[in-house]
Parts: structure tokens; C-alpha cells; sequence
């Protein structure tokens, strides 16, 4: 299986091969166009109670901010375009959760270390390449195994269970977006309790919302905790995913304390290649690039991931 005038090698770390190659063989179980069609799910316990769990404290700060305190408001315009803000960052914050954790993050395909895939990559004499040997794929540079996807993944950067997925190459934006908006979201929650408060204070808890005083207060400070939480989380999460695409270094790289073997793009440069093209309102839009995906599922072999 090892063609000569090269060496292949059982390893996982800083391998050699080039990031634009893609797998084009035959004995491929689905096509390149095949896989662009599926959508991606890690069929993980942990990953999906914590997704789950996400998506219920979104939905339950909103009921506090919809039901508790803006409906009851006498304040007409205070209640409308704060209930526009809040419903409108949670939307983008969801939207950017579900595109995170329904896609590919640049998964390697499984088992493409073959003789004919070797020989398509017309490999110069001597040239070391590296093969993983837990999902027998061809690592390409900076790709990484995940053991909870199986699967090695382009320019890895961590596997995060609150979003069921690994944030990599190919959903990294989606990511940075998700943190930034329940960032956002979470400040803008925390502001509206604190004005709840005073309101409630200053009218004796008489008309300050349509639940009993014991039950506001349990609602509104859960939010508060959940808000802080969810803010301390997400902020320092959205300043080191920066902090790594200006720099051009993914968090497994920077712990490894890897060393650079790929022209690094900084700043601007890596702001580009993640979030695509020149600076513009469309780097905040979790929806490009989005088209519905064929219904189809699709069991897979040797892996928790399956495709719809």
C-alpha cells in the first residue's frame, strides 16, 4: 500500500501534507458534491444535552424579557424596540448555534489513505506524509483527531460541547458569531433587570409585572445569574477565538506550543480568511452561504456523525 520514492507515516502530530489537497477517489463511499449535500450532526450524549441545554436558557430569557418585563411596561416604545433588540440578537445567536453545530468543521474523509489516493498526490521522492492511524485518513497540515468526532479536523481549534460540534476550519465564524451574540444578548438582559429592579422597587412590586412579587424576583434573578454566566462565558471565549485568528493560531496549536510550518495570516488577513472577503455587515450574518440541505439520512460506519 506504500508506494515508493516516498515514506508514510503512522503519526498524529504536525503533519506535512498541503491543505487545499482534497480526496478524490473512487472507492470513496459518497462524492465531494455528495458530502456538500448532508447536513452535519455528532451523534454525541453529552454534546446534544448541552446543545439542548443552550437553547432552553435562550428560550427562558426571553420569556423573562417578553412576559416578565416588557409586556407589563406602560412604556410603549421602551417595551417595542427593546423587545425587537433582544429578539432579534437571540434569533442571530440561535441561528449561529444551529450553523455551528450542523456544519462539517473540515472534516479529513475516513480511510483516504489508499495506494490510489497516495498516487494521485504525486509526491516528490523522499517526502514524508503523515497518516492517522485512529480513523486511517491522510492528515492534512495542521489537522488534529478528535476523539469525540472520530474524525481529524482542519485547523482544529477545540471541540465544544455546548454546541455538540468541533469548531474548525470551515465553522469557525459561525462560532465566533454565536459567542458575540449571547454576549450581547446577555448585557442587554442584565440591563433590562437592573432597570426591572428599580422599577419594581420604586412602584412597591405593585404593577411592575403581571406575576406576584416572590415569583418576579425568582425570575428575574435566575435571568441575572444566567446573564452573567453567560457573558463571562461567551466574552472570554469571543476575545481568544480573535485573539487566535489574528494570529493565525488555533488553541491546540498554541498549547502544543506548535511551531508555525505554514505562512501565517495576521490580523486583517486572518479576519478575512475566516469570515470571508473585505470587512462588511455581511461578517455579522449567520444566514450566508446558508441553502436548505437534501433530507436524506444517511447511516455512516466506525463514527458518531450522521448526515441528513
Amino acid at each position: 500500500m506504500q508506494p515508493s520514492g516516498h515514506r508514510l507515516r503512522d503519526i498524529e502530530h504536525h503533519p506535512l501534507l498541503a491543505e487545499n489537497d482534497n480526496y478524490d477517489s473512487s472507492s470513496s463511499s459518497s462524492s465531494e458534491a455528495d458530502v456538500a449535500d448532508r447536513v452535519w450532526f455528532i451523534r454525541d450524549g453529552c454534546g446534544m444535552v448541552c446543545a439542548v441545554m443552550t437553547w432552553l436558557l435562550v428560550v427562558y430569557a426571553d420569556f423573562v424579557v417578553t412576559f416578565v418585563m416588557l409586556l407589563p411596561s406602560k412604556d410603549f416604545w421602551y417595551s417595542v424596540v427593546n423587545g425587537v433588540v433582544f429578539n432579534c440578537l437571540a434569533v442571530l445567536a440561535l441561528s449561529s448555534h444551529l450553523r455551528t453545530m450542523l456544519t462539517d468543521p473540515g472534516a479529513v474523509p475516513k480511510g483516504n489513505a489508499t495506494k490510489e489516493y497516495l498516487e494521485s498526490l504525486q509526491l516528490k521522492p523522499g517526502e514524508v506524509i503523515y497518516k492517522c492511524p485512529k480513523c486511517c485518513c491522510i492528515k492534512p497540515e495542521r489537522a488534529h483527531h478528535c476523539s469525540i468526532c472520530k474524525r481529524c479536523i482542519r485547523k482544529m481549534d477545540h471541540h465544544c460541547p455546548w454546541v455538540n460540534n468541533c469548531v474548525g476550519e470551515k465553522n469557525q465564524r459561525f462560532f465566533v458569531l454565536f459567542t458575540m451574540y449571547i454576549a450581547l444578548s446577555s448585557v442587554h438582559a442584565l440591563i433590562l433587570c437592573g432597570l426591572q429592579f428599580i422599577s419594581c422597587v420604586r412602584g412597591q412590586w405593585t404593577e411592575c409585572s403581571g406575576f406576584s412579587p416572590p415569583v418576579t424576583v425568582a425570575l428575574v434573578t435566575f435571568l441575572c445569574l444566567e446573564g452573567l454566566l453567560f457573558f463571562t462565558f461567551t466574552a472570554v471565549m469571543f476575545g481568544t477565538q480573535i485573539h487566535s485568528i489574528c494570529n493565525d493560531e488555533t488553541e491546540i496549536e498554541r498549547l502544543k506550543s506548535e511551531k508555525p510550518t505554514w505562512e501565517r495570516r495576521l490580523r486583517w488577513e486572518g479576519m478575512k480568511s475566516v469570515f470571508g472577503g473585505p470587512p462588511s455587515l455581511l461578517w455579522m450574518n449567520p444566514f450566508v452561504g446558508f441553502r436548505f440541505r437534501r433530507l436524506q439520512f444517511r447511516p455512516r460506519r466506525g463514527g458518531p456523525e450522521f448526515s441528513v
